[in-house]
């Protein structure tokens, strides 16, 4: 009896719609999946990550942290550098009231940054950094466009990914986006964006100055979910895609898995299972 009281009792204070598994895939099987990050301090990143709301976990032994809608992995390593500077130059995250959010996560130590109006729709927006310096942008999620309400009983969820590349280039990428992952296309304000389910938009804007491959540096690569993944490898490989480790089901324990890095320097890996967790 006891037992079940505990039990109900988790279930009040976070209900299971808050800890959904992945989005259901697009019409071309892919959802958003992960980010995968390499961090110096597992255990100080991990804190990082779960003050923001997210609930720790392990895949096959590693740290990860789980979000609505992305599974955050930690890799113990050296990052070369934060996100800042390279082809994916940060990622975000979306909350009802920023303000309140980032004022009670900076009292627990996050590192903050400006607090603005988003040029969007005028709502607040505003940055936080994680130990390893990949910025994460939170952006308010009240329903006013381009951003949706937020689900019932979620203090947050993962919603846009931001690309920085030369403006001669933008167009050539998102449409690569939308060929090889099925991502609707759009544009929003000066930007050209691709609406994945998980990730609700990538957003790439133009960058003046040349920008890095992601390999290596702490957002080291980027995942999605598949449904029918090795069907789906070879349907990329018919279109060119060079795996830089093929598809494979034994090489985690838990889920199959590939690898490639688009002709931009953004390392992705695609994967089939982590929706089971």
């Amino acid at each position: 009896m006891k037992q079940l009281v505990s039990i109900l009792s988790v279930l009040v204070v976070c209900p299971l719609s808050t800890w959904a598994q992945l989005r259901g895939p697009n019409e071309s099987g892919v959802a958003l999946g992960h980010w995968h990050t390499i961090v110096r301090d597992v255990d100080a990143t991990k804190k990082f990550w779960t003050i923001l709301g997210g609930m720790p976990m392990k895949i096959d032994g590693t740290e990860v942290v789980k979000f609505p809608g992305v599974f955050v992995f930690l890799t113990p390593g050296s990052p070369s550098a934060g996100s800042r500077g390279s082809v994916l130059d940060h990622i975000g995250f979306g909350v009802l009231k920023p303000e309140e959010s980032i004022s009670k996560w900076s009292a627990a130590g996050v590192k903050v940054g400006k607090i603005n109006k988003s040029p969007l729709n005028g709502n607040t927006v505003g940055n936080v950094y994680s130990p390893d310096d990949i910025e994460i942008e939170i952006t308010q999620e009240n329903g006013v466009d381009p951003y949706p309400l937020l689900p019932p009983n979620t203090s947050i969820e993962s919603n846009h990914m931001h690309i920085y590349v030369p403006v001669a280039i933008r167009k050539e990428m998102r449409d690569w986006y939308v060929n090889m992952f099925g991502a609707t296309p759009g544009e929003l304000g000066a930007n050209l964006i691709g609406e994945l389910p998980g990730v609700k938009f990538i957003r790439w804007t133009a960058h003046a100055e040349a920008t890095l491959p992601t390999k290596g540096r702490a957002l080291d690569h980027i995942g999605f979910e598949v449904k029918n993944l090795e069907v789906f490898c070879k349907k990329l490989e018919a279109k060119g895609v060079k795996f830089d480790q093929g598809y494979s089901k034994s090489r985690h324990k838990s889920f199959s898995s590939a690898e490639f890095t688009d002709p931009w320097g953004v390392s992705i890996e695609l994967t089939e299972g982590l929706n089971k967790f």
